[in-house]
């Protein structure tokens, strides 16, 4: 499998909720991964659908400049959820 590539595996595990990185597989093209993500992933019935990733085509901020990207948010409370109410009745946001 030298020719395989690192495939991001994303699953969402009900209807009305957001897909969730859930973990990693390696294969050589994207009907291969998602077949190795279904039966890594997926042997349990923990989802209803799967959503694959290339790991190249992902970016990422750099690790070294942490502080420079995310602290101007630190100041601005209205961008966590915390900062709203929820409005009665609502299960899901």
């Amino acid at each position: 499998m030298s020719d395989a590539q690192l495939w991001e595996v994303f699953v969402r595990s009900q209807n009305g909720l957001a897909h969730r990185h859930i973990g990693s597989v390696r294969a050589s093209d994207a009907q291969s991964a998602l077949q190795h993500a279904r039966d890594v992933y997926m042997r349990r019935g923990e989802g209803i659908s799967i959503w694959l990733v290339a790991s190249k085509y992902l970016v990422i901020s750099p690790p070294d400049e942490r502080a420079a990207w995310l602290a101007s948010s630190e100041d601005k409370g209205f961008r966590l959820p915390t900062f709203f109410s929820v409005p009665e009745g609502v299960q899901y946001l």
